[in-house]
């Protein structure tokens, strides 16, 4: 007993020296490896709260200005800027680069340019915008990029688009709208079929849509929602 005790004891004390050696003979390296995850660490903090927010700050700001050109319809000034200090959508989006704005301005600048009828710039910024999971600007964007690929020739690209668009969405208020299109160019391509299904999802999920509810002129008739003419058409 006393023998298997001395053993083990000197299996830890044998481990102990080794753990003691490895560090003696890489401690130079251990210690440079330490400094160096320290300069790492404290680089990034400094990149962030030093450079990356300040800008991020700016570039908001910046954002907030161009609205006033963007919601008004001066699509051109809002994309190129004036001579105020507001540089435009454009230049926003190309020298504020890792802010979540200038994400944003690659949205607002394809979006501005494709209203301009500069459909190769429009396509260019609205590829490169990074689609986020919300319900406003990046369903917009994906709609206009649609719009840019049809309009380009891009006729698969365009579908497919206007389908993602619709399925990001998921309202009544733009994913029909999103998905009629869809089926106008399937339907161009001659693909009925492919079409119908389309149709028939505008009218299965989402019933309250304008394309959906039945039409109540002024004589109180009721008649068909739009869709089934859609629907119809496709379905001879």
């Amino acid at each position: 007993m006393s023998q298997q005790k001395s053993k083990a004891s000197l299996d830890v004390n044998d481990k102990i020296a080794q753990s003691e050696a490895f560090i003696i003979k890489h401690k130079m390296p251990l210690s440079i490896a330490t400094v160096a995850l320290i300069v790492i660490i404290g680089g990034f903090f400094a990149f962030k709260y030093l450079y990356l927010e300040p800008r991020e700050e700016q570039a908001q700001t910046l954002l907030a200005t161009g609205e006033q050109y963007f919601l008004t319809g001066d699509f051109k000034t809002a994309v190129e800027g004036d001579k105020k200090g507001f540089p435009g959508y454009a230049a926003i989006a190309d020298n504020y680069s890792m802010t979540d704005a200038a994400n944003v301005a690659k949205a607002y600048a394809g979006i501005c340019f494709a209203k301009t009828n500069q459909v190769k710039k429009a396509i260019s910024y609205l590829e490169a915008y990074d689609v986020q999971d919300d319900k406003t600007i990046s369903p917009a964007a994906l709609g206009a990029l649609a719009d840019c690929y049809a309009t380009d020739n891009q006729v698969d690209k365009a579908i497919a688009t206007f389908q993602k668009a619709a399925d990001l969405a998921d309202n009544i208020s733009f994913s029909p709208s999103y998905l009629l299109s869809a089926g106008l160019l399937l339907e161009h391509q001659k693909k009925n079929d492919e079409a119908l299904k389309i149709y028939q999802r505008i009218k299965a999920n989402y019933p309250a849509s304008y394309l959906s509810t039945p039409i109540q002129p002024q004589t109180g008739e009721t008649v068909a929602p739009e869709i089934d003419k859609y629907i119809e058409r496709v379905s001879k």
